[in-house]
């Protein structure tokens, strides 16, 4: 067994994006697009000193589910897990490579099934109990256990046996040569849990969740924030962040906030310091804020895609989805809805992450509403009297589900729809809700989005396997199937590629999605708290201070 670098056995593609997928939603770590400061004169001073004391206060549009994390797939409740708990292997984000984390180093096997990790020593959960190689055993173990009902239990497919020789060595074998484990390991969603915590609290776990990070969770106060606390016993931080012991400020709070002007009137007051997911237009007025910064990133993954559920019978005929496509002018939505910062997406995967095909521009689905009406009309639908598109006296009409954030792109995507005739009814609901509803696959329609850096996303959202959890369209295709499969555990990077080419060429050819658009994604921080930085799509607080 010799000691390899990521790069060396498992080709280094982009990395995990915490925002998992709003759905995630969907969300780990990052990618090897740099994040950037919008506007140089917005930057914070870095030459004071660190000032220890006070508070941040992060304004969130979305409130988590629960923050037992193996039992979500919320980004909102992964930014806020991600500050309780640290992760086996993380990233450097200058560089973008894997570097150690809770495990000071790790060896891969020479045929990459066998990982052994040396765990690091002296790390204590917030209830004081010891982190050892049981801890990630446990943690691993749960995660498996179908009775958990873990929605991302795709992160640790493939593993065949966890074992713990001794306190401080952990040997995950796998069944195959996994591509993207080591870059699974950096996600929040893997953080080790604190197994006494789970059996002390039950199902209320997920209220008073127990984790090794820099904060402690305080109090939870439903439909307003989360408050955690200084974990004062903090001194294991990854070697790149400059403090390496427990943070700066008291208190890092969480405010949940849903409708978008009363968040802009949060960040003009100083109730809030930071606001995530700024919309661009906002980030451009705050750009000429001398009170503010504002950073930027390409968001790794679609901002925006339109699920169809396939178990619908309307559904199931191609030529309703692929009119359903056409439809839909993607410019139009960009313009209007991200101020023109986006780019239009053809395919299930956007250009920032490994394997993406560009030839997808090409063969990807175009704006073309007549040919659209013509596709409908093939499969016998005709327009009625008020313009419906109609069969056998049943219109043709939709739900779709969205959350609060998406309702200026679902009402230009309800006018875009009536003009062929079809009928959407759009149905607004809580994000937790919406992906519950359609992990149930009790929808018809649903915008969603993620960021991921990885391919391997396409196993997750399209593979069958994944029925339940988040592959919301229900599809069931063999030969998908077999290339998803394929793709997690080939490790030539020109292979994979070519893999990845023929599954986005068959969801493109099926019209199983209408992929709309990828944004950029915009932080506005007051200029009191210095030291944010950005890797990728994430915030990073570990040097973060207050101004007093």
């Amino acid at each position: 067994m010799r000691t390899k670098t990521a790069r060396k056995i498992f080709p280094r593609f982009a990395l995990l994006s915490v925002s998992v997928l709003t759905i995630f939603a969907l969300t780990a770590c990052n990618s090897t697009d740099q994040a950037s400061t919008s506007n140089k004169k917005n930057t914070t001073n870095t030459s004071v000193a660190p000032q220890t004391g006070g508070t941040i206060t992060v304004g969130l549009s979305q409130e988590p589910d629960t923050l037992d994390i193996q039992k979500t797939a919320m980004s909102t409740a992964d930014e806020i897990s991600n500050r309780l708990g640290n992760t086996l292997l993380t990233l450097d984000p200058k560089t973008n490579e894997i570097a150690p984390g809770l495990a000071e180093s790790y060896q891969v096997s020479n045929d990459g099934k066998t990982i052994t990790f040396k765990i690091r020593q002296g790390v204590t959960f917030h209830d004081g109990s010891p982190l050892t190689s049981k801890s990630f055993k446990e943690t691993f173990d749960r995660m498996l256990n179908p009775a958990t009902g873990a929605p991302l239990v795709s992160f640790l497919a493939g593993v065949k046996s966890v074992l713990t020789p001794d306190d401080q060595t952990l040997v995950v074998d796998l069944e195959q040569p996994s591509a993207p484990f080591l870059n699974n390991l950096t996600t929040g969603f893997l953080q080790p849990l604190s197994v006494s915590a789970i059996n002390k609290d039950g199902a209320n776990y997920g209220r008073n969740p127990v984790g090794v990070g820099p904060w402690k969770f305080e109090k939870w106060t439903t439909g307003q924030s989360v408050t955690l606390d200084r974990n004062n016993d903090y001194n294991w931080a990854p070697s790149f962040f400059a403090n390496k012991g427990k943070a700066y400020p008291d208190k890092l709070v969480y405010k949940f906030i849903t409708d978008p002007q009363t968040m802009l009137a949060a960040l003009d007051s100083g109730s809030i310091d930071v606001l995530v997911n700024a919309a661009p237009k906002d980030a451009e007025r705050y750009r000429k804020n001398d009170k503010f910064q504002v950073l930027d990133a390409d968001q790794q993954g679609l901002g925006l895609f339109l699920e169809m559920n396939l178990d619908n019978e309307l559904l199931k005929d191609k030529n309703v989805r692929t009119a359903l496509n056409m439809a839909i002018n993607k410019n139009a939505i960009i313009k209007a809805a991200l101020n023109g910062e986006g780019t239009a997406a053809y395919g299930p995967l956007s250009s920032s992450i490994f394997g993406y095909d560009p030839n997808v521009k090409e063969y990807g689905i175009k704006y073309n509403k007549d040919e659209a009406i013509k596709l409908l009309e093939s499969s016998g639908w005709s327009k009625n009297s008020q313009g419906i598109m109609e069969k056998n006296g049943k219109k043709l009409e939709f739900d779709l589900s969205v959350y609060s954030t998406q309702s200026q792109a679902a009402q230009i995507v309800q006018a875009m729809l009536k003009d062929i005739g079809v009928i959407i009814n759009i149905k607004q609901m809580e994000t937790a809700t919406l992906i519950q509803k359609a992990s149930k696959g009790e929808f018809d329609l649903s915008f969603l989005s993620y960021s991921y850096s990885d391919p391997d996303i396409l196993y997750m959202l399209f593979h069958s396997s994944q029925i339940g959890g988040l592959n919301h369209i229900r599809v069931k295709n063999p030969e998908l199937d077999a290339l998803l499969e394929k793709g997690r555990t080939t490790t030539n990077a020109e292979e994979r590629k070519q893999i990845y080419a023929d599954a986005q060429k068959l969801i493109v050819e099926n019209a199983y999605w209408v992929p709309i658009y990828s944004p950029k994604v915009f932080y506005i921080a007051n200029k009191r708290v210095h030291d944010i930085k950005l890797q990728s799509t994430n915030i990073l607080l570990n040097d973060s201070w207050v101004s007093k």
